[in-house]
């Protein structure tokens, strides 16, 4: 499996996504790649484009219907890019509904160290950023909200610091949301003993879904971080502190989880977004393991009937 496309010369061709602008060549290699061309949804439109924020260059996408209801403003996880989501875009164009997405920066195709971050804080501006793009596209109202992992953790924060002021007043869907790790203890020990020594180590890929063909894909796919930056870990240490002292919110959630999840540490995360939020409805998925967006179809259907019927 080869692709044909470079990450850097893609961002450096794109223009704003406001433009418009027709795929090249190398855009149209990167969504074979990920299968985002998506050849059954013969009247959707897609296209990329380039923004900067607080620092980085920042690659978003579209996918639009011929005739949206809605919008998706969708977040993806640590370590992931816009191209793992081929099935959640299609389920959410299935709905009728427009979808809007970026590579987090240090992700995919978006500038910056790898996987890497000095605040969480910059998440939240890539996020409002993401949400002038929306505007500027006049992507169809309500806004929904979904974010696996690291993108439900963006997500989480932006709902307990915006409030009522969110852009976003559609439902929000947080698949296996990240508010702290498996091993939390352990992971915390481990960095302040690192620090001093060590700006990252290797990447371990592990079993995250029950689809056979995931895993093998990851360790090929040519935009995947290879290492675990320190600095992540401790922009993730201080965020923990503020989400666990931030005020509570009336929104309501949707929450996806795995219980077979080895990634989050699902249980206690649960308990502090029920404290966070007003009565989340949650669906527990027995067999289920992290990265819910990849997982089997059968496990894929079963929470998209359920977000269908809350949605409906």
């Amino acid at each position: 499996m080869s692709a044909s496309f470079q990450a850097d010369s893609l961002r450096a061709s794109l223009q704003p996504l406001a433009a418009r602008q027709l795929l090249s060549s190398a855009g149209q290699a990167y969504q074979r790649f990920y299968g985002l061309d998506l050849p059954q949804r013969k009247d959707v439109q897609s296209w990329l484009g380039r923004c900067d924020c607080a620092g980085f260059e920042v690659v978003s996408q579209v996918w639009l219907p011929a005739e949206p209801v809605a919008t998706l403003v969708l977040l993806h996880g640590f370590y992931d890019h816009m191209g793992l989501y081929r099935h959640v875009i299609d389920w959410a164009l299935e709905q009728r509904f427009a979808v809007i997405s970026c590579d987090l920066p240090g992700h995919g195709l978006s500038s910056g160290e790898r996987a890497s971050i000095d605040d969480f804080a910059v998440y939240q501006q890539v996020l409002d950023r993401l949400f002038e793009q929306a505007g500027e596209l006049n992507l169809p109202q309500p806004w929904h909200l979904c974010g696996q992992s690291t993108g439900g953790a963006i997500v989480v924060d932006h709902l307990l610091h915006c409030g009522s002021d969110s852009p976003a007043q559609g439902q929000v869907i947080l698949l296996a949301p990240l508010v702290r790790p498996r091993a939390w203890l352990w992971s915390r020990l481990s960095y302040w003993m690192l620090r001093p020594f060590v700006t990252g180590i290797e990447r371990r890929f592990s079993e995250n879904t029950h689809d056979p063909t995931f895993l093998p894909f990851l360790q090929a796919d040519p935009l995947q971080p290879r290492r675990l930056p320190t600095a992540w870990v401790g922009a993730l240490l201080a965020w923990v502190k503020r989400i666990e002292a931030a005020p509570g919110s009336s929104r309501r959630l949707l929450i996806v989880q795995g219980e077979g999840d080895m990634t989050v540490d699902w249980r206690y995360n649960l308990e502090v977004l029920k404290r966070k939020f007003d009565a989340p409805q949650i669906l527990l998925l027995p067999q289920a393991r992290h990265h819910l967006a990849n997982e089997l179809p059968e496990i894929r259907q079963r929470y998209f009937d359920f977000i269908g019927q809350q949605l409906g």
